[in-house]
């Protein structure tokens, strides 16, 4: 299955309830003027981005909160770029849900869905 094919299957089978994912295009281009425009998030930002439900301790009673997400889909030789793995070190660290994706499973269990 290529990345693209992994991508949109995530999305549909995944982004639903208390999980939203939004398709990330990365890159640059030269409009008519001949001016560099960039698009996406960041660069090494992942090709999935969206949001994670959560509820969460006594201090927060009753509210959902939601958790940045962020995950990288790759295909079983795929390999991530030093950017892409820092992004998902970031978003780790601040307490996001992020990671490689090869599989459907793979979302899954990053997204802590059952």
């Amino acid at each position: 299955m290529s990345e693209q094919e992994l991508q949109q299957r995530i999305r549909l089978e995944l982004g639903h309830g208390p999980v939203r994912l939004w398709r990330n295009n990365v890159g640059a281009l030269r409009d008519e003027r001949g001016r560099l425009v960039t698009y996406g998030l960041c660069k090494g930002s992942s090709d999935l981005i969206g949001l994670s439900q959560v509820v969460i301790g006594p201090e927060h009673l009753g509210q959902a909160l939601a958790l940045f997400t962020a995950l990288e889909v790759k295909t079983v030789r795929g390999r991530l770029s030093e950017e892409q793995e820092k992004f998902l070190r970031l978003v780790q660290q601040l307490g996001g849900r992020a990671g490689v994706v090869r599989c459907l499973d793979d979302a899954q269990q990053i997204l802590r869905l059952p």
